[in-house]
């Protein structure tokens, strides 16, 4: 390496900057679904630490980030005590662990709102932003690498700046991005956006120089976890959909020229994507999607997904370096953006996403729980499902019918957590079928959910619920709405066996 500074920056060790936080500040870092996670800081926090608490003195930041940290931020951060607060999502097991044992704060919060929140100075001060990029300017130009994320905003606000320099990462990123700072309240203007690929913002990102207070160097790439394969539950319900849209096609619902199409994250969401491109008379289509997904990559080469406008690759090494390989051809097709941007609802709303998002389970009358199991453990959260299924044309909500062999149904009488409300949900697919709520009242809705999309043995046991339940709009039985949680709690199994 052998800087001492670049473009009047001061070259740092890990160590060197991870002296600038200190204890009880909140951090903003980079990244979304591991993709552009900074790889040196952090594990130099960890040490630091670790160090601090040897010595019996206590030591933990609060940390905001884009979305999931991955295995470069959350693992190292949880594994050595130092992590105190985390929004707005996570997906590592031992900081899952530590938020249900209520040893970590967790706020779960929509990926739209996490910018505007910084602004707005809801979390008070930003103490430092540690953000990885391929370049920095002496004029404070920022050239982000492979998400965008919250990182405009973070170097907006924080009072203080650490870039890692990751070499690793193609410089022709720049290509993708478009960064747009959302001002605050009352200064906003419409979001000139009318299809996927437009563009209204800069290919880099600007921090005050004054702010920054060093550069670390890294040649690291993203640590970005492969999503389980798909399995015949995913392509069942993969093939629903396809069936469900090209019926909508059909039956003049939607135009052939369909609406971009946002999918979240998984193995069904995955499934899904490889369904549309298996069906020959699925027609091309555009996406307005939060982060490109693994299955993507080959659905742009290929032309049947003729561009997408994004906020992360959060792909393994062979599919980005697929990207970088070819940034001629895919810098016309990808578009990263702020989160603010890819989750806005003004946009959402304009371009009338198809929005497919999975769940963790749904209730008979349309609500849909897709962060807490039981309503109390919360597994990773709410992400931007609500930002897309609150504003799309056309809501789609998947997940299997049963689990652990059938001992839990995925649609009960009631969820006892609900962040999807069924004001927002509009179709219900499992591998048992389809239910369109729309235009259904709530006893309408229910008799479709239980037909279409309950696991069979549950059915009679969902159907007497109902009728049991007596008067109201919505008729519940507030003694026997949470009894299936009940009985997997003392039994093992929502439905036990009888004796």
């Amino acid at each position: 390496m052998g800087h001492k500074a670049i473009n009047g920056f001061p070259i740092l060790t890990a160590d060197e900057a991870a002296a600038f936080i200190q204890h009880g500040d909140l951090v903003g870092f980079s990244g979304f679904s591991a993709a552009a996670t900074p790889k040196a800081v952090p594990a130099a926090l960890a040490r630091r630490a670790a160090e601090h608490h040897r010595k019996g003195e206590p030591f933990q930041i609060k940390v905001l980030t884009g979305a999931n940290g991955g295995p470069t931020l959350d693992d190292v951060l949880a594994e050595s005590d130092a992590l105190a607060w985390r929004c707005p999502y996570q997906a590592v097991k031992l900081t899952r662990d530590r938020i249900n044992a209520q040893q970590v704060g967790y706020v779960d919060l929509h990926l739209s709102q996490v910018g505007q929140s910084i602004t707005a100075g809801f979390f008070g001060r930003v103490n430092c932003a540690v953000i990885e990029a391929t370049e920095i300017t002496s004029d404070g130009r920022v050239y982000l690498s492979t998400s965008v994320g919250i990182t405009p905003s973070l170097l907006h606000h924080a009072e203080k700046v650490i870039v890692e320099i990751n070499e690793y990462q193609h410089r022709r990123l720049r290509e993708l991005t478009d960064v747009y700072l959302v001002p605050d309240i009352p200064l906003r203007q419409p979001l000139e956006i009318v299809s996927p690929l437009d563009r209204i913002g800069a290919d880099h990102a600007r921090v005050d120089p004054g702010k920054v207070a060093g550069l670390v160097l890294t040649n690291q790439e993203d640590q970005t976890t492969p999503f389980t394969p798909t399995d015949e539950v995913s392509e069942r319900i993969a093939g629903h959909v396809v069936a469900f849209l090209l019926a909508e096609i059909q039956r003049g619902n939607l135009p052939a020229d369909l609406p971009p199409i946002q999918a979240g994250v998984g193995n069904i969401g995955n499934a899904v994507m490889a369904g549309f491109e298996r069906q020959a008379r699925f027609p091309k289509f555009s996406m307005y999607t939060e982060l490109l997904q693994e299955s993507l990559v080959d659905l742009l080469l290929k032309g049947k997904l003729t561009g997408i406008s994004a906020g992360s690759l959060a792909i393994p090494t062979a599919k980005r370096q697929a990207i970088f390989d070819d940034m001629d051809y895919f810098a016309k097709r990808i578009v990263l953006r702020p989160s603010e941007i890819t989750n806005s609802p003004e946009v959402i709303r304009r371009l009338g996403v198809i929005a497919l998002n999975t769940a963790i389970e749904f209730d008979i009358y349309g609500n849909v729980n897709s962060t807490h199991f039981n309503g109390s453990l919360v597994m990773n959260g709410i992400g931007g499902a609500a930002d897309f299924s609150s504003n799309a044309r056309l809501a789609i909500f998947m997940t299997p019918s049963m689990r652990k062999g059938g001992k839990i149904s995925s649609v009960v009488p009631m969820c006892p957590h609900v962040d999807q409300n069924e004001h927002s949900v509009h179709v219900m697919v499992t591998e048992q079928g389809v239910a369109d709520l729309r235009g259904l009242d709530p006893l309408q809705r229910a008799a479709r959910i239980i037909d279409h999309c309950a696991y069979p043995p549950y059915r009679d046991y969902l159907r007497n619920y109902v009728r049991c339940s007596g008067q109201g709009h919505i008729p519940h039985d507030l003694r026997r709405c949470f009894e299936l949680y009940a009985n997997l709690q003392e039994y093992g199994s929502m439905l036990p066996e009888p004796g």
